[in-house]
């Protein structure tokens, strides 16, 4: 657990550097070279007190110690020139070893302030090298403030999230374990963690034998295509106890070098995004594409050993794209390797990204035992989905975990499974997944629930209207009719005031002229899938990249499909049913396929009438909250004597 003075600290140290080093990652970068550094001193006291000979600072690199460094009559400007030549020189140094020389690798001072560097290193100077759990947890912290999206769309794994993962893939002391994409190793260290628990008594580890523990730090092994990573990673590691960590800097798409090794685990969260014109990658992989999400986890299912089992996160693209490699990724997959798929809920990346992704299980035993891939539903994870990410009650992941667990062990017992805890879970046959040709792995598409909750008639969408496309034009700032966009659209489904653009009418645009009660659909983008009713009086075209729906008012209220458009039940078919390339999109073939219940018309208008009703209230709670916030806006500018 990290102690509050150790927080207290880093975060000193931080202050005292960001007004030189504005970047998060070259602070943290600047601030583990610095206890490096410090470490190796305090190692080389440690050997001296017990009589033997240090030998990180001796013979010429002697001058650099720290206690040179931070002698009291050193001025700044010598301060500034022994350290920033001691960290520059530091790989030629012949007595520190090759990890150090690896960290040490193109290290240098990014800023010459003397007064900087004096208040920076007087803070670094507290803390003390050990291995103990202490130290690993500060650096944990440290590096928490790289939460933010990579240049590679890499993006920083929540710890809970890592954790969930290793749970559920339970890695072995003799497993080999690797992380092809490892950032600063977070995923080793947890597997490291479980595997001491597993292996503890009185405290975790405590059962390990010492070649145990060689073999197991031998078998942790991790890949990052970024040298400040690398560092990073092996800084974590050595710091959680890892004597000689294995990270290399390598391109796991680009390289095969290390195709022929295998792992028995393998653990990850590849970057989502892939550069302009694409990764060019070598010819080994199964799945010819340009895309990393795709040849990323096609390398960790070709890279399992035979009993091999794995876990990695994947956005969105991968479980539902209709592009060639795509769907031979997951036919590939079902066929072979797949065990289950996790479904996380929007946000879990937020503030940094809003990026919806899953969870893909591979277990090589289990795929080849049984017929059927488990989907699990996760709702809540233990914190708000909002900017924030505060703790909440709802934490949907320690009974998935449980659940997905015993699904494995069942499998792999050749026993039935029982004793599942909560809904979420549902098993699908892979002939079933196969049956279309797309290999969806979306576990919505597959639940019947909808038709089950409902005593109405099912109807399709497009049994009832027929979807149109917008017109395609150049928006204008003024003309004869208001053009409204998917732009005009927000998050709510509602259309924007601001901002508003115009067409002049024509022959050709004529036709696609709004009615009052018009259905429109968000066809891609942020607002994919959302749905508004045009309610304005005054002229307006609909532009492409929207769809209108123009119900028969004998049938269907529109105000009634768009109470259904705002249900879990409409965005279950739409996230299922979703196509395109880099982002999500509607088509009108897609759209009609949506199924929603349909009540008689008296029916509908009293559902409306009642949900009008209550959004009145709505309304006039939220007037009532803006006249109170008034009120006591008016209230303390009377007691600052203003207004």
């Amino acid at each position: 657990m990290l102690d509050t003075e150790t927080k207290r600290r880093i975060d000193s140290c931080r202050d005292i550097l960001v007004g030189k080093v504005p970047d998060p990652k070259s602070q943290v970068e600047q601030i583990t070279i610095a206890l490096i550094y410090k470490f190796m001193d305090d190692m080389d006291i440690q050997a001296a007190e017990l009589g033997g000979e240090r030998t990180f600072f001796a013979g010429e690199f002697e001058k650099y110690s720290w206690a040179n460094l931070m002698a009291p009559g050193t001025g700044g400007h010598d301060m500034l020139a022994l350290y920033s030549e001691a960290i520059q020189t530091m790989t030629a140094n012949p007595g520190i070893p090759e990890l150090f020389r690896d960290i040490f690798k193109n290290a240098y001072l990014p800023y010459r302030d003397p007064e900087t560097l004096r208040a920076f290193l007087k803070e670094i100077n507290h803390f003390t090298y050990d291995h103990s759990e202490n130290l690993g947890d500060a650096f944990e912290y440290l590096l928490s403030v790289l939460g933010s999206q990579g240049d590679a769309g890499q993006f920083r794994t929540p710890r809970h999230i890592i954790d969930f993962m290793v749970e559920v893939i339970d890695p072995k002391k003799n497993e080999t374990i690797l992380d092809p994409a490892c950032g600063t190793a977070g995923f080793l260290i947890s597997a490291w963690k479980h595997i001491q628990k597993a292996n503890g008594k009185e405290k975790p580890g405590d059962q390990l034998t010492p070649d145990e523990r060689k073999v197991l730090i031998k078998n942790v092994c991790g890949y990052d295509i970024s040298p400040d990573m690398v560092r990073l990673s092996l800084v974590n590691l050595y710091l959680h106890g890892f004597t000689d960590p294995h990270i290399y800097e390598y391109d796991t798409l680009t390289s095969d070098e290390r195709w022929n090794e295998y792992a028995d685990v393998i653990l990850a969260n590849p970057p989502f995004m892939s550069p302009k014109g694409g990764i060019k990658p070598h010819k080994r992989f199964s799945v010819q594409s340009k895309r990393s999400e795709v040849l990323f986890v096609d390398y960790m299912a070709e890279h399992l050993s035979p009993t091999g089992r794995a876990a990695i996160i994947v956005p969105e693209g991968v479980i539902f794209q209709s592009g060639t490699a795509y769907k031979q990724l997951r036919k590939m997959l079902v066929e072979n390797y797949l065990a289950a798929v996790v479904s996380l809920p929007a946000g879990v990346f937020n503030p940094y990204s809003g990026v919806k992704t899953s969870i893909l299980f591979f277990d090589k035993q289990v795929a080849k035992k049984c017929d059927e891939i488990l989907f699990v539903k996760v709702e809540n994870d233990g914190f708000g989905l909002g900017a924030q990410r505060r703790p909440i009650a709802l934490n949907d992941l320690p009974e998935a975990a449980r659940n997905l667990r015993g699904w494995f062990d069942a499998v792999r017992s050749g026993v039935v499974f029982a004793g599942a805890d909560g809904g979420g879970l549902l098993a699908v046959k892979r002939e079933r997944i196969a049956k279309d040709g797309e290999f969806s792995l979306g576990g919505e598409r597959y639940r019947d629930s909808v038709a089950r909750l409902t005593e109405y008639e099912m109807v399709a969408l497009g049994d009832i209207c027929k979807p149109e496309y917008g017109f395609t034009e150049k928006a204008q700032d003024s003309g004869d009719a208001r053009f409204v966009r998917i732009t005009d659209i927000d998050l709510n489904g509602k259309l924007r005031k601001k901002g508003s653009k115009y067409i002049n009418l024509s022959s050709d645009s004529e036709k696609y002229l709004l009615k009052k009660g018009d259905v429109l659909v968000a066809r891609t983008g942020a607002t994919f899938g959302k749905t508004m009713i045009f309610k304005e009086e005054y002229i307006a075209v609909f532009a492409s990249f929207l769809i209108r729906l123009k119900f028969p008012l004998d049938r269907v209220l529109p105000e009634f499909y768009w109470a259904f458009a705002q249900t879990p039940h409409y965005w279950a078919q739409a996230n299922a049913l979703v196509t395109g390339g880099g982002q999500p999109q509607f088509n009108g073939n897609v759209l009609k396929k949506v199924k929603f219940p349909l009540p008689p018309l008296d029916v509908q208008k009293e559902i409306v009438a009642e949900i009008e009703g209550h959004q009145r209230k709505i309304d006039k709670l939220k007037a009532e909250i803006v006249e109170q916030e008034e009120k006591i806006k008016t209230t303390i500018d009377r007691v600052w004597g203003e207004g």
